[in-house]
């Protein structure tokens, strides 16, 4: 029998009992109406009934109810007890989520077994009361309303419980037409749908917001040049590149409040307690507009008062602030300063990021938090598996010993968003595993649990070979937060990328090798947009190795990879729109027209 998220604890025998019974109860007096509406669908499902009523006990197949006054019941928040010993099946919770789970529990059991019925019991509860999956939506992917739907769908099996959108201009804000209008925004009848799919799902639809740092898709628009802390541009403190606009607010009054007009607008669209606001690398904080207040205060001091006025305007709001902590971890002394009920959220994405000394330090503090690990899917193409699995775990371990709020997995789309949606079905899969029972993923099957809840999107004979490509970045030096095919199939073909110097002509030979068996294994596959999916992202992959050959003179197969990163180029374009709103397109395939014009020179 094979359950996911792994249940806590599992007492079963051999025996089996007949599968009987055409009603389901419910409890009776405040059962909510999105119980109901799962219970329905449950009952659709299975051709049974639902009712308030009391039915001969021959005729119940499932019982929906709460622990007795006489009984202690399952304790925790979302806890479920299932019992399937005897007729009627029974699942017993003291909240309506607990009832949830149990459904998708049994689910998941008859699913397996449609005729008898495995005699056991299931006492479970998760590890975190939050669990969350966090979609970038901005950079440079909005997905459709269908696969939207379909995601929610699927992280609801997993019991995922919040969903996070994270925008920075992909809303349709009524007064501000100019920085959305290529951008196929989300629109507020869109959010209203999306927030109802979740709510029936259990799931939370938190709003998210960016408000300080990477605001540049607004500041490179004349209108809004002055609210930034350096309207003339700056050097990326990473990169070097020189912007010709700002990526920061300046933290002052007028940024508060043209915050609040966004605020007032899209908030209401929202029942969460939560609103994400963002915060992170705000570049250039201190450089321009707030130089002599960082001078004079310092930094840290700065970006924590401009954060506790942006926390009363959500306060107001009637919300709790949730905001990413890297500037307050990197001034420690601001943690001080922090308002109370400020919610840090605590990313890092390698997997040797700190989050044990991260997390000690936040909670010996008292300051609500959650761990923010993620898919490793973005810079990779085919995915960082490894690296995705030790951070993924790492984060629940450490926060379930530093007591963590919340879970939040996270899936980016930096520099482009190449890689294509199966490649974070194993980051979606073991994080939402972990968050519910961290223990239990020592035992998963990962292959199987991505197959029983992707299997509508990818078949389970697919599955090896998506983690096998998974794996691929364990055959090349390694690159913090990318790959080396990504940072090679973007590379301008100059100088050799110090990472590239690590790997010998054996090796890329190899990797090329390796890559081309792949393909024959990607092309004997079921058809289906997943299949061309994992075809182009090897193309890519496998075209980035071609460029370091042809730059080291192993090969001067110049003219046919021209023609090979056209076809990758056409096929990305098609793609793009099987799942994703047309708007970022352009973008995107901007990064391939520049290694295309590398290539050339």
């Amino acid at each position: 029998m094979h359950l996911y998220p792994v249940p806590k604890n599992i007492s079963r025998s051999r025996a089996r009992i007949s599968r009987a019974g055409v009603y389901v109860t419910l409890p009776g007096q405040g059962t909510s109406a999105r119980l109901i509406s799962a219970a329905r669908r449950f009952c659709r499902l299975h051709g049974l009934r639902l009712t308030f009523g009391q039915p001969d006990e021959a005729e119940v197949f499932l019982a929906l109810s709460r622990p007795s006054t006489r009984r202690r019941g399952p304790e925790p928040d979302q806890a479920y007890e299932l019992n399937i010993q005897k007729q009627p099946v029974s699942i017993t919770a003291a909240d309506d989520a607990g009832l949830y789970y149990g459904l998708g529990t049994l689910q998941q059991i008859m699913a397996q077994y449609p005729d008898t019925l495995p005699r056991l019991t299931i006492m479970d509860a998760p590890d975190f009361p939050d669990r969350g999956i966090m979609l970038d939506v901005s950079r440079c992917k909005v997905p459709t309303m269908a696969t939207l739907l379909s995601l929610i769908d699927r992280f609801s099996m997993l019991k995922i419980n919040q969903l996070q959108l994270y925008i920075e201009h992909t809303f349709a804000f009524s007064r501000h037409e100019t920085v959305w209008q290529d951008a196929s925004p989300l629109t507020a009848e869109e959010i209203l749908e999306l927030r109802d799919y979740c709510a029936d799902r259990f799931i939370d639809l938190v709003p998210n917001l960016n408000s300080f740092g990477h605001f540049e898709r607004w500041l490179r628009h004349r209108e809004y040049r002055h609210l930034a802390e350096c309207p003339d541009g700056f050097r990326h403190p990473l990169s070097g590149v020189i912007s010709s606009h700002g990526s920061t607010l300046k933290p002052g009054r007028e940024s508060l409040r043209f915050l609040q007009g966004l605020y007032d607008e899209y908030l209401p669209l929202f029942d969460s307690r939560y609103f994400n606001v963002g915060g992170d690398e705000p570049w250039e904080l201190g450089q321009g507009w707030s130089a002599e207040k960082c001078r004079r205060k310092g930094t840290g001091e700065v970006y924590v008062d401009f954060m506790a006025k942006i926390n009363q305007l959500v306060q107001k709001r009637g919300r709790e602030t949730m905001f990413w902590s890297d500037i307050v971890l990197k001034y420690p002394e601001a943690l001080d300063s922090l308002p109370q009920q400020i919610i840090a959220l605590n990313w890092g994405y390698e997997a040797d990021h700190p989050f044990a000394q991260e997390c000690e330090q936040v909670a010996t503090r008292r300051i609500p938090y959650y761990v923010c690990p993620g898919t490793s899917s973005w810079n990779a193409l085919t995915g960082r598996l490894n690296n995705a699995s030790r951070n993924l775990i790492a984060a629940a371990r450490e926060g379930i010993k530093f007591n963590a709020r919340g879970y939040l997995i996270t899936d980016w789309g930096d520099h482009g968003h190449h890689q294509y949606l199966p490649f974070s079905y194993p980051g979606f899969t073991l994080g939402a595993c972990a968050a519910w029972h961290h223990d239990g993923c020592r035992s998963l099957d990962l292959v199987d649990a991505i197959s029983r809840t992707f299997g509508q999107d990818i078949p389970a004979c697919a599955v090896p070979c998506l983690l096998d490509l998974g794996r691929m970045a364990e055959a090349v030096p390694p690159v913090r937060n990318a790959t080396l095919f990504n940072q090679l199939l973007f590379w301008p073909m100059t100088d050799e990328p110090v990472a590239a110097r690590e790997l010998d002509d054996t090796g890329l030979e190899a990797c090329q090798e390796r890559f081309s068996c792949l393909s024959e294994t990607i092309r004997a596959l079921p058809g289906g947009t997943y299949r061309e999916e994992m075809n182009n992202a090897v193309a890519m992959a496998s075209h980035g190795l071609d460029r370091l050959a042809l730059y080291r003179g192993v090969h001067r197969r110049h003219r046919l990879m021209a023609r090979a990163l056209d076809r990758i180029i056409d096929r990305h374009r098609n793609l793009w729109l099987t799942r994703n709103r047309p708007s970022g397109l352009d973008e995107s395939l901007a990064h391939l027209h520049r290694s295309s014009a590398a290539l050339q020179r």
